[in-house]
């Protein structure tokens, strides 16, 4: 999956690449990997490869302003779901498996909810969960991530430095904000996934409120939660136990 493809949207160009570019087609739905802040789809190397010897279509885009996509003006959360969703109109695709690692978590939860219909199965890594309102007040064991840790968390500085210099700084103060913030628009949605969700949580070096995450649990129709002893990034510090607990739930 070296083939790097650009679609350019009214106010940003996504970068992706398709195992299945050539449209050979596969009767299983594609799945599409969506990274965290920070880093870029390099990340999930590893698991796509999996996939593709297993025979499904993988597509992996670099948010914007990550990697080889291009850097834009606004960083709105709900902005990232809105370019993977347009990306999968643009691929024509009728169903897909949707997964997502922190903020990438924010962009499929997004587009789940979006468009329900698209989505056939979910899978959520350590996406930090937002405060439901104002008054909420945050938990000494479960605080809402620095930059230094999303930084830290979701880029491999050695194996993939241009990562590092391709990331668009300017969005590092939205997101931060974005993540403090109450977004009770996204606890209002949560009721309309008709996928089923897989969330994975990490240990004690998570970013995940287990009682956040329960409420989430409750809203969603369908949700299954797996814990796990590693910290913020489970696809690359616990690979053997992400690829046998999420390969089974995307049916391999």
């Amino acid at each position: 999956m070296e083939t790097v493809s650009k679609v350019a949207f009214d106010d940003v160009s996504i970068a992706y690449r398709d195992s299945d570019a050539a449209g050979h087609g596969s009767n299983d739905a594609p799945v599409m990997l969506v990274h965290g802040m920070g880093g870029d789809g390099h990340t999930w190397d590893r698991f796509a490869a999996e996939l593709v010897r297993q025979g499904r279509r993988v597509i992996i885009p670099d948010l914007r302003g990550h990697g080889r996509s291009g850097h834009a003006d606004s960083y709105r959360f709900p902005e990232f779901g809105v370019d993977v969703l347009r990306l999968c109109d643009r691929l024509g695709l009728a169903r897909v498996d949707l997964v997502g690692h922190s903020l990438g978590g924010y962009a499929v939860s997004w587009v789940a909810m979006e468009r329900p219909e698209l989505v056939r199965r979910l899978v959520i890594e350590e996406q930090p969960l937002p405060l439901r309102s104002g008054d909420e007040q945050m938990t000494l064991t479960r605080r809402l991530p620095s930059l230094p840790e999303l930084w830290h968390a979701t880029s491999s500085l050695v194996r993939h430095p241009r990562a590092v210099l391709a990331f668009d700084r300017a969005m590092t103060g939205t997101a931060l904000e974005q993540f403090r913030k109450p977004l009770p628009e996204w606890w209002e949605g949560l009721p309309g996934i008709t996928a089923p969700m897989l969330f994975l949580r990490g240990g004690p070096g998570g970013m995940v409120d287990p009682a956040k995450l329960e409420l989430l649990r409750a809203a969603v129709p369908e949700c299954t939660v797996r814990v796990f002893s590693s910290g913020h990034s489970i696809h690359r510090d616990r690979y053997p136990e992400f690829a046998s607990t999420v390969l089974p739930f995307l049916g391999h």
